[in-house]
This record gives C-alpha cells, structure tokens and sequence, in this order.
C-alpha cells in the first residue's frame, strides 16, 4: 500500500496507539502517522502507509484546524483539563474583554511549548521529565496564528476556533489566553478538523478501515500521493533523464524543461505515469541543480 489513511482518532488513543492498530490491521511495519494528538483529543490525524512515510515533513508543514472548548478559572500542569489542578481563579470577564485578548493571539508570534509534550531536551521528551517531576526550561518557538474565533461563551467556558501553522500546541493557547485575562485558562476538548488536504468529512474511523481490510477494500479509502503533494509543481521526465536520477546524477533545471523556479522549491517528477521523486532546486556554485529531496523507486 502507497498513500495515506485519513483516520479519525477517537479519545482515549494515541496517535502511536493509532499507527500499532494500522501496523497490525494490515500487517506491514511501515506506518507513521503526521503529528501527534493527545490521547484525550480527536479528529484528523493522516496515517502514511508504505513509501508514503517519506512523506511525513511535508504533511506535517501544512496548516492545521481545530476546534476547542476552554474553561477559564482553572490552572493545570498539563494546560487541560486532564491534568493535576494546581490552582483555581474567580472569572469576571466580559465577552468583549475575552474576544480582545484572543485576538491579541493572532499573526505571528512565539509560544513556549507544554512541559507535558512530545518535545525533547537533552534527548528526553519534555513529558517524560514532567512525570518524573521536573519542570525544565522551554525555548519560545515561533508559530502563525491566521485566525481565531470566540463562540458559545458561557462566563466561564467557551468554544475557540483556530487556523494555524505546524507547532503549535492549543493547549499551551490557552494557557496563554488565561494568563492573559488574569483567570488562567485550561482546555476542556480538542477536535482537529483539518490538516491540510485532510478534513474530517474524508476521515475514516478505526472500525470503518478494519471493515475495508476484512473486505480487501481499504486502498479505496487511500488518498493517493499525487493528491497530497497537489501544491508542488508536477514534471514529466523522459526515459533518459529518469535513469539519470534513478543512478544519482543530479540534473539541472532546463535539462526537465524546469524554466520558472526559485531556490528550495521543490518539484514532483513523473516518469511513465508514476511518480518517480521529489527534487528540490539547489545552488551549486553558479549554477542551479536539482537535489534528490525524496525517491520512490
């Protein structure tokens, strides 16, 4: 199998708990899924079947949608509610006064990721040394905001949308937005909606992919390569030039009919209808070459 499974992620699952199911439904150890979604947290998570896990930066880059529920009022040390509350804050708040500072959070800016996370320091994941006690210092990691949106806001809870950039983590959003009303704030849910192409009308549940197995009809359920990298721009190589690559000799631009590029753009090549590679536009000396980014012969 060559694509990549849109699966819904049910609450009490992790991501990796996810890709084992996978592995085992249809007994192939070459299985990654495309960013990690708390156990307590559902929706989109893209699963990369076969050759496709080569493909795991690139998905991992795009944008991402959820949906979250915050309670003010409440501080825990995991940023949701599942975690250990270690304070509690009356809530005064007018919904003018909240939508103000969540939009304070909007465009770019830096976030300083959860202790309890998948980050590692010093080869240690963060989470790790959260359970163990120890709180450590994080480095702020610069991520996008494209928007935020406030609704059903009851005085003490209410539901947030958001459209962001890879790396970002909600939980630590709305740890942000509590500290910036002075309330403190935790999430409550969190449901991914989209992750680039992927979004939950595609997505698949676990018992709707182990039926398709039984039946021997999953790669229907696959969302092809081709589909995924639609954003890079797609070349036909001849004969020739594709066993120039196949044997590692890098070629220049032109040499594909490649006129219109700029340096680190990336490029999907075809050869006899399959996707053969992705190459990216490099600078070598005063010439542009084409690098082997990602083979799939």
């Amino acid at each position: 199998m060559f694509g990549i499974l849109n699966v819904y992620k049910p609450k009490g699952m992790t991501s990796h708990d996810v890709v084992s199911f996978i592995r085992r439904t249809f007994q192939m150890k070459r299985v990654g899924h495309t960013g990690t979604l708390d156990p307590d947290a559902e929706g989109v998570l893209p699963i990369l079947m076969g050759k496709a896990t080569k493909l795991s930066d690139l998905v991992m880059a795009e944008e991402k949608r959820y949906a979250a529920r915050v309670r003010l009022g409440v501080v825990t040390d995991t940023d949701d509610l599942s975690g250990t509350v270690f304070e509690t804050k009356n809530v005064a708040v007018t919904e003018t006064e909240l939508i103000q500072a969540v939009q304070s959070f909007a465009g770019e800016t830096e976030q300083v990721p959860p202790m309890y996370s998948a980050i590692k320091v010093n080869g240690q994941k963060l989470y790790q040394l959260a359970r163990k006690g120890i709180v450590t210092q994080r480095s702020p990691r610069k991520i996008t905001v494209f928007s935020l949106d406030v609704s059903n806001f009851n005085g003490t809870s209410f539901d947030l949308a958001v459209h962001c950039s890879k790396g970002t983590y909600i939980r630590a959003l709305c740890r942000d937005i509590g500290e910036k009303l002075g309330t403190g704030a935790a999430m409550e849910s969190l449901l991914r909606t989209q992750s680039g192409i992927f979004c939950l009308g595609n997505s698949h549940t676990l018992e709707e992919i182990e039926l398709a197995a039984k039946n021997g009809t999953a790669e229907q359920l696959l969302i092809s390569p081709d589909e995924a990298l639609s954003g890079l721009k797609l070349v036909q190589a001849d004969e020739a030039s594709a066993a120039k690559l196949k044997n590692g000799i890098r070629l220049r631009p032109e040499q594909l009919h490649i006129c219109d590029f700029c340096e680190n753009e990336l490029f999907r090549i075809y050869s006899g209808g399959e996707l053969l590679c992705i190459l990216k536009v490099m600078k070598d000396g005063s010439q542009f070459v084409l690098a082997m980014d990602k083979s799939f012969y």
